[in-house]
């Protein structure tokens, strides 16, 4: 009679450590050989860029490399895990040793704890750097390439810039770069559809410090109740708009350098002046906590597929398994476009791929040798 294993932590024993030891083994081996691929072809197709700019050599590596590669690891994590699971549990199952197992007296609920010990850790790794690490390493990304390589200079801001700075108050701003300055500012201010006053200037910086906008002339226009408009010609401006430096950039860039801390304090602002880009930031923090979630799933699906013996081996079970997990991140896409232009609730839109493979998951399992 097989002796029934409960589910609950039982401790690190001998099986344990063997699986826990493969998965993340090969997981590790796995990034690890990619990222050295992805460096050697990356610096293949920039040297010219490198050499051109006189990129110093640490510069090279500690400003632009280190910062790359928590991003690169973050973006194809959960695919690494899936075919670390795939390969090694797939491995395992034509040599017997997961029917060895499952003879012997083990579940295969029980055989999942190892498994799950290490999604745990993978999750753990792509949350904090979501959270934490990859929004710092961003900023200094950006400023590399800023610095190094012309195509990506003001790169981060749109030429022409459109932004809501309180309710029924807009500003508009052309050709604004990292210089802190813009050709041309226009600030107005409306009532239902129409425009009641407005700003503007031409040649105009700004102190992000202060948030303090400054030219030598400009004009203001106004209409009364009437409808009878008033028109000035005006000398040093020297305004201050509710608009911070960074709400300048390009939403999806600004967002990905931001930390979750700042990140909430940035919605937060964002929602208070009635911002229509919302949505567009809310994918963003809703996607840094989803996307680690899926490990566990991604790993449920792998065991499930890998760990029966079919006709095809190893290579049909990686097939199956990438054609799945593509179709995760494919999900993911036309879910948060979803989010992004309203047709759905953003947490919903968000959630809605990890909700569909969990089903997957839950199949596969039931599916599984017992």
């Amino acid at each position: 009679m097989k002796q029934k294993l409960n589910f609950s932590f039982p401790g690190l024993k001998i099986l344990d450590r063997y699986i826990l030891g493969k998965f993340l083994g090969t997981y590790i081996f796995a990034i690890a050989m990619i990222t050295v691929i992805l460096v050697v072809f990356d610096y293949a197709e920039r040297v010219d860029n490198f050499t051109e700019s006189h990129a110093p050599l640490s510069d090279i590596i500690f400003d632009y490399y280190i910062n790359f590669i928590p991003d690169f690891i973050n973006q194809f994590s959960g695919l690494f895990t899936f075919i670390s699971v795939i390969f090694f549990t797939s491995k395992m199952a034509y040599q017997t040793e997961i029917i060895a197992m499952l003879s012997g007296g083990v579940s295969f609920r029980r055989l999942m704890w190892p498994y799950f010990l290490g999604a745990f850790a993978i999750m753990t790794l792509s949350l904090s750097l979501n959270l934490w690490v990859i929004p710092e390493s961003q900023i200094n990304c950006v400023e590399f390439k800023q610095k190094y390589f012309k195509k990506y200079k003001n790169q981060q801001y749109d030429r022409n810039i459109y932004r809501q700075v309180e309710p029924g108050v807009f500003v508009f701003v052309r050709g604004y770069g990292s210089n802190k300055h813009a050709s041309y500012l226009a600030l107005t201010r409306h009532e239902g559809n129409q425009v009641v006053e407005s700003l503007e200037a031409s040649d105009v910086t700004v102190d992000p410090a202060t948030g303090r906008w400054k030219a030598q002339k400009y004009i203001t226009r106004s209409v009364n109740q009437a409808g009878e408009e008033d028109f000035q010609q005006l000398r040093d401006l020297d305004t201050l708009i509710n608009l911070d430096v960074r709400e300048l950039g390009k939403v999806d860039v600004i967002v990905s350098t931001m930390k979750i801390g700042e990140l909430n304090r940035f919605i937060e602002q964002q929602r208070s002046k009635g911002s229509d880009s919302i949505n567009i930031i809310e994918v963003e923090r809703q996607g840094r906590f989803a996307y680690p979630m899926a490990t566990f799933i991604l790993t449920l699906i792998g065991v499930s597929l890998s760990s029966r013996k079919v006709r095809g081996g190893t290579g049909l079970h990686i097939g199956v398994g990438i054609a799945l997990c593509f179709s995760y991140i494919m999900c993911n896409r036309v879910f948060e476009e979803f989010a992004k232009s309203g047709s759905l609730p953003v947490w919903l839109a968000v959630w809605t791929p990890n909700f569909i493979f969990a089903i997957i998951a839950v199949y596969l399992y039931r599916k599984a040798p017992k």
